[in-house]
């Protein structure tokens, strides 16, 4: 079998594109693929190698370009004032515990340094420092 121009930018665009699912690189393997992709087209009628070349990188640059333009700006989600959570285990003064916050399980420090707050009970979310929620008793809100 005779490795065409061709035939060489699909194996390269296909590999490229096979590439982004297994090693994720926020779509650019996936753009240089498409980039090849287009540039097996232009070879039927452009039998230059180097100008290939020189078409791929310019046609990766624009598409990787343009999918950033595509892809929506994530924007790390706070956590909303007073939400509610229930304690895992007991939360002893001034140290952690556990908590069940949104269907997971997360590390929890009570504000009131002075008070323990036992097991299977509901406490307000006040905030967040890292990955340890900040709560309060529910009764002490209420009361």
């Amino acid at each position: 079998m005779i490795l065409t121009p061709t035939l060489l930018w699909l194996l390269v665009g296909s590999l490229l594109c096979l590439a982004e699912l297994f090693l994720p690189t926020a779509f650019v393997a996936f753009m240089m693929g498409l980039s090849a992709f287009a540039v097996a087209g232009c070879s039927l009628v452009l039998p230059y190698v180097n100008l290939q070349i020189l078409l791929w990188m310019v046609f990766s640059t624009v598409f990787v370009l343009l999918s950033r333009r595509l892809i929506p700006k994530g924007t790390a989600r706070a956590i909303a004032d007073s939400q509610e959570a229930k304690t895992l285990t007991e939360i002893p003064p001034g140290e952690v515990g556990r908590v069940i916050y949104e269907g997971n399980s997360w590390q929890a420090r009570c504000e009131d340094t002075n008070a323990a707050i036992p097991p299977n009970q509901n406490v307000i979310v006040v905030g967040r420092k890292g990955t340890t929620l900040i709560v309060l008793p529910e009764k002490l809100l209420h009361s």
